[in-house]
């Protein structure tokens, strides 16, 4: 199906609803004058949005050699020549599609007013004025774009582009064009292994750094849910910034400057210069404690960094930490780990092994460990061999093991832990670990 004919195909359906819900009473499609109090709404957005792009454009700039690695926008020119149309999800206020760019082949995200969503609905319901409604619903995307435009941080997602065209469908007047990202499964993310969940933690703490000391300012993420994160070749982003203060709560008195979350209440003080200085940053974390950390962070780590995860989980989940205090901490555990400082002082255990060269692992099924990098067979990452030979002997089922040229992210090798001798296959540089033991009941 051609570009432009799936768009249309995948915007025809909400279009047709929404036609016949203008049609039928209350909702009527007038192409008179908003309602006044519809009316004000629509200044006070614009109100809003000219402050935050003057405010933008005199405290935000791209250093030269940011501003040389950026591509040329993508604008509506783009849109013409989309392919493999998709609807992502829609939310209360935008939908969101995934297209391929025509040339180059590309993936990317088209964010456009819902116009059948809740906050566009609940307009029409109360006003009667579709188009002004459509409008009021539209200044969310454009203050996104704004502050897409001005934030540079790899924990944002990128903006490719923006269309505004009146001709269009009426749900693409307004088109945001992004990277494509894939949406956190925080079940999934439970099942992965601890390295790879302390890298999404340790992604979002330097996030939430970089907001409390933005060129705008301390931002808040006010809706702040794993829904709003997406994962983009391996990194945390955040993909929803329509939803955001940049300024931090007025007040007169410390009693304005209280903190409320479902399960707690904190108590801020109100600064001289009459606001609630901290909030947004302190905001940011205790969620990013209760919807990450206490999930994330302490479930199979190893042993002796527990205790420095524990301090983490407490001193955030107390709001004792600053966004400064937070990434020194988890800075303090990633180097612990890379350098293998975490590792429990033990007997080596190398000497009940004999090294055999030349062979490889047959990409078979094996034994399983929790939590594996492979569905298959246990891969572990280790700091070393000696770790890898400790592993080894703690799992009964283990009768040798490879060090791979795989890595993660930290440096670290995988290492393949394998039952059976038979899985061994001459042809190879690689080294063997056999367990000594194992020798007497099987042969290379």
């Amino acid at each position: 199906m051609p570009g432009s004919e799936a768009l249309l195909a995948l915007l025809i359906s909400p279009l047709l609803l929404a036609l016949a819900l203008v049609l039928s009473s209350p909702w009527r499609l007038l192409d008179s004058q908003p309602p006044l109090d519809l009316l004000r709404e629509l200044k006070q957005r614009q109100q809003d949005l000219s402050r935050l792009a003057a405010s933008a454009q005199a405290r935000a700039s791209l250093p030269a050699a940011r501003r040389a690695e950026v591509a040329e926008p993508l604008g509506c020119a783009q849109l013409n020549g989309l392919s493999d149309v998709g609807v992502v999800g829609a939310g209360i206020t935008k939908l969101v599609l995934r297209a391929v760019l025509s040339p180059g082949g590309e993936e990317i995200a088209l964010k456009s007013v819902h116009w059948t969503g809740v906050d566009v609905s609940r307009c029409v319901q109360r006003y009667g004025h579709a188009e002004g409604c459509f409008q009021l619903a539209a200044y969310k995307l454009l203050k996104e774009t704004i502050l897409l435009q001005t934030l540079d941080h790899e924990g944002i997602i990128k903006l490719h582009g923006q269309c505004y065209n009146n001709s269009l469908y009426p749900e693409m007047k307004v088109v945001s064009m992004l990277e494509l990202g894939t949406p956190l499964e925080m079940i999934q993310l439970l099942q992965i292994p601890w390295e790879e969940r302390f890298k999404i933690c340790l992604d979002l703490v330097e996030l939430l750094y970089y907001l409390a000391n933005s060129p705008l300012g301390s931002i808040a993420l006010l809706d702040f849910q794993p829904r709003q994160f997406v994962m983009v070749n391996g990194l945390l982003k955040v993909t929803d910034l329509d939803d955001v203060s940049t300024e931090e709560l007025s007040c007169k008195r410390d009693q304005d400057c209280i903190l409320k979350f479902p399960t707690k209440t904190f108590f801020l003080k109100c600064a001289s210069h009459r606001n609630c200085k901290g909030i947004n940053e302190k905001r940011n974390l205790f969620n990013a404690y209760r919807y990450f950390f206490t999930y994330l962070l302490p479930h199979t780590a190893p042993i002796a960094l527990q205790p420095i995860l524990k301090d983490i989980l407490n001193a955030t989940g107390d709001l004792r930490y600053g966004a400064n205090e937070t990434l020194r901490a988890f800075q303090k555990v990633l180097h612990l780990y890379k350098s293998g400082l975490y590792l429990q002082k033990k007997p080596s255990h190398l000497k009940e092994y004999f090294v055999v060269k030349g062979f490889y692992s047959m990409d078979t099924e094996d034994y399983k460990c929790w939590p594996s990098y492979s569905p298959l067979r246990c891969m572990l990452s280790v700091h070393n061999v000696e770790e890898a030979a400790s592993i080894c002997n703690y799992h009964p089922q283990c009768q040798h093991f490879i060090i791979t040229s795989q890595r993660t992210w930290t440096g670290r090798p995988l290492a393949i832990f394998q039952s059976n001798l038979t899985y061994l296959i001459p042809g190879s540089t690689m080294e063997v670990y056999v367990k000594r033991s194992a020798s007497t009941r099987g042969s290379l």
